[in-house]
């Protein structure tokens, strides 16, 4: 309906035009005199110019988006250039060109800024550069330009738009920090370790394929003749540093923040040599394996990226449904914004069952704890359950809380 009536108000557009050019030049056949001819031969430019814009299309014009990268970090800056390039260079007096977005980015201040009044005349090809100073998450799409051009009087208005589709993919913005593997299974005690993790290489327990990384003293010869493939000692793992991240999902407005240390703390686990697993419950639940390496974190960053809060229950309630997390032999983070009595309860169950349950607790920079909270604190800290508090901006922080507490 609304494409209809744009075409009947170009129509009826023109059919005005063709009547002021008719009107104005009847009046000076039929008065005669200076003044009529002049008014006439004023108009006349301008509505020939009008006439020529209305048969003139947009359709032939190119559009091209020249940009640096298409994945970057949430906060940083995007910049970008229009080209625009058409064949046939018809005067145009100006042009309004506005960088059209996806619904994730279609609010954005930025962007709306981007607009830009443009005077190509003759031109073949012009352009113009716009940028957003500081993305927001997730997977935005850049879905072409609308150009918008008319006559200097007004007649006549033409718009198109020049389809022309970007993807852009922006990750969680993270924090550099350490983490410190809290709960051994193997050796005696509940201390962290500040070194890598290692592999006991006294006690081979069978051999497997190489995989980049594997040291060269690794290598089992035997095997490898065997085998006529190279083969590596596979070792007993002193202490069990895999970690599963249950990461909650439920409506809250400190949500980017809890995105943003779950993958900050994704990198400092990656990093670290160890392996870790996420579970996600949003407007649908999933699931990532516990597994290392950098395909592992690329996976859980992209997923990170496009995760919104649309949990339909709370966590407490996801975590219930989670059984199969009883029978893992691995530490479980909880990482959510909002404590509760029933977490705590759900958390204290899984707690008995490994001891190795840490819940991070996500506050803005310089949030202070309710009363309520503090509370619910020393319930938790009663149960045997680590709860850290973590503040916007001191991440790095985190570890050594779990440390102390």
């Amino acid at each position: 309906m609304r494409r209809i009536f744009q075409k009947f108000k170009e129509i009826w557009k023109l059919i005005v035009l063709l009547f002021l050019i008719i009107i104005t030049f009847s009046y000076a056949m039929f008065q005669g005199g200076f003044v009529s001819w002049f008014l006439f031969y004023s108009f006349l430019p301008f509505g020939l110019y009008a006439l020529g814009l209305a048969l003139y299309s947009l359709k032939e014009i190119r559009a091209e988006r020249v940009y640096t990268k298409q994945e970057y970090n949430a906060g940083e800056k995007f910049k970008a250039s229009i080209v625009l390039e058409r064949k046939f260079p018809f005067p145009l007096f100006y042009a309004i060109a506005d960088e059209q977005a996806g619904e994730t980015l279609a609010g954005n201040n930025d962007l709306q800024k981007a607009k830009t009044m443009l005077f190509p005349g003759f031109n073949r090809v012009f352009s113009f550069d716009y940028s957003i100073e500081n993305l927001p998450r997730g997977e935005h799409l850049l879905t072409g330009i609308k150009l918008k051009t008319g006559d200097p009087l007004g007649l006549i208005e033409k718009e198109k738009l020049l389809p022309f589709e970007s993807k852009i993919l922006v990750y969680p913005a993270y924090q550099e920090m350490v983490y410190r593997p809290v709960a051994h299974h193997f050796d005696q005690g509940m201390t962290a370790s500040k070194e890598r993790v290692q592999r006991d290489t006294s006690m081979a327990i069978g051999v497997r394929e190489y995989q980049p990384g594997d040291r060269f003293s690794w290598i089992n010869w035997k095997a490898t003749a065997r085998r006529n493939d190279i083969m590596t000692k596979e070792f007993e793992q002193r202490q069990s540093h895999d970690v599963s991240i249950l990461m909650d999902c439920a409506p809250e407005q400190r949500f980017e923040v809890v995105v943003s240390f779950t993958a900050s703390v994704i990198r400092a686990i990656l990093r670290k040599g160890a392996q870790v697993g996420l579970l996600t419950s949003s407007a649908e639940r999933t699931v990532f394996p516990i597994r290392g390496g950098e395909i592992q974190q690329q996976q859980l960053l992209y997923h990170l990226a496009k995760i919104q809060d649309e949990s339909p229950v709370t966590f407490d309630r996801v975590l219930e449904a989670e059984t199969f997390l009883a029978q893992q032999n691995n530490s479980i983070m909880l990482i959510t914004a909002q404590l509760t009595k029933e977490l705590i309860e759900k958390a204290a169950f899984y707690n008995q069952r490994n001891g190795s349950v840490s819940i991070f607790q996500i506050k803005n920079a310089q949030e202070s704890p309710t009363k309520a909270e503090i509370n619910l604190r020393s319930s938790a800290y009663a149960r045997g359950i680590r709860l850290v508090m973590v503040h916007d901006g001191q991440f790095s922080e985190a570890f050594s809380e779990v440390n102390r507490g």
